[in-house]
């Protein structure tokens, strides 16, 4: 028997499906993972090694940057080759919105508010999109925001956002064409997720999240993890991208945890630790990074419980698949909730990575998005 679905804070709001190559996005979709190629487009070989790298690590649709007519003569391979979705990221120059569309690219990504006369090419770029089957996203940016709504609001609002928004929306929908998501991005996340709030309200759009300029790794994961949990926890989202100043796989694990961690994406391997404190009579710290890195790309849904003290250890250890109570020198190893052997502090890494395998060859990694989830306590 299949295991239940695993609770989530609030079901998904209903929204139209559409495709992004082969990958669906919206309605009852999996929450997709994307990110954005930091090499040259120009540079085929580079920006297909690290679209590679990103597929590896989860990313399940791509974006490259289309700035030059160098760097749309390069889309035709980039889209033919890469193994996930690829999407133009179009600025300024509508005529290479229909470049990328010709190129074979699975959507474009669309800045109404810096593309030139965009709205007098809505037709166009809807019948193009159209007879490619190539889908939009239309993002509306609080730095590249269209000058009349600043001069109405004063600065980039929710409002302002879902307004813009909802407007190139309803273009294209004049000329009946439906098959786009829309993002509402601001470096904030208090206006980013009331802004999306607002646009939910509106219409039946599948929407992108993303804090724009997030800023660096850890100040960046933050931000995103806070927006990201207060909008899906109210089951709005149905794409993702965390925009962080590092490099881009680093955005695909932080988002893929965070759809894990909110049970939308299924749980593979898991670690779970303590914080450690006085009572903790080994390195925790150390022994989390060992065992996290020995088990680095396991795919199973496995949870291991790293513990080290005898307070909230055990029982942590026992609730996991695979665990370890630490202290006085030695590490009690649980597998499925029972002691089957004690072994010395400096055995316990070896030997949970020896369990962990020896239970993973049990067990079959998750070919689809039922949730499951691999968990790893340390504490």
């Amino acid at each position: 028997m299949p295991a239940p679905p695993a609770p989530t804070l609030a079901p998904r709001r209903k929204t139209r499906k559409i495709k992004v190559g082969d990958v669906y996005v919206g309605g009852d979709a999996p929450i997709s993972v994307q990110s954005m190629t930091t090499t040259k487009t120009t540079d085929i070989n580079g920006t297909l090694q690290q679209i590679a790298e990103l597929t590896a690590a989860g990313c399940d649709i791509v974006r490259v940057a289309c700035p030059t007519q160098d760097d749309a003569e390069a889309l035709p391979i980039i889209a033919k080759k890469s193994q996930i979705p690829v999407i133009a990221d179009i600025h300024f120059q509508p005529k290479y919105v229909f470049a990328a569309i010709e190129a074979g690219c699975a959507a474009v990504r669309v800045n109404p508010g810096n593309i030139k006369k965009f709205d007098d090419q809505v037709k166009e770029i809807a019948q193009a999109a159209k007879d490619h089957g190539t889908s939009l996203r239309i993002g509306v940016n609080a730095g590249s925001l269209d000058k009349r709504l600043l001069e109405k609001y004063g600065k980039p609002t929710p409002e302002a956002l879902v307004e813009s928004a909802v407007w190139e929306a309803s273009l294209f929908e004049e000329h009946d064409f439906h098959d786009f998501k829309i993002s509402v991005k601001h470096n904030d996340p208090v206006v980013m997720v009331r802004a999306y709030e607002l646009l939910s309200q509106r219409g039946d759009w599948p929407l992108h999240l993303g804090v724009t300029e997030a800023g660096p790794a850890f100040q960046g994961t933050i931000k995103s993890a806070t927006a990201f949990g207060a909008l899906l926890s109210q089951g709005i989202g149905d794409t993702i991208r965390v925009s962080l100043s590092a490099p881009p796989v680093e955005e695909v694990k932080v988002g893929t945890q965070i759809l894990q961690s909110l049970n939308l994406r299924p749980r593979k391997l898991e670690i779970v630790s303590c914080p450690s404190c006085g009572r903790a009579q080994v390195d925790v710290y150390e022994l989390a990074d060992k065992v996290t890195a020995g088990l680095e790309g396991m795919a199973v849904p496995l949870r291991v419980a790293v513990m080290g003290c005898v307070v909230n250890g055990p029982g942590e250890a026992r609730e996991a698949d695979l665990g370890v109570a630490s202290g006085n020198g030695k590490g009690q190893i649980f597998v499925k909730g029972e002691v089957i052997k004690t072994v010395p502090e400096a055995q316990i890494v070896e030997t949970l990575i020896e369990e962990a395998n020896r239970i993973a060859e049990t067990m079959d990694a998750p070919e689809n998005d039922d949730q499951a989830g691999a968990v790893v306590t340390v504490g």
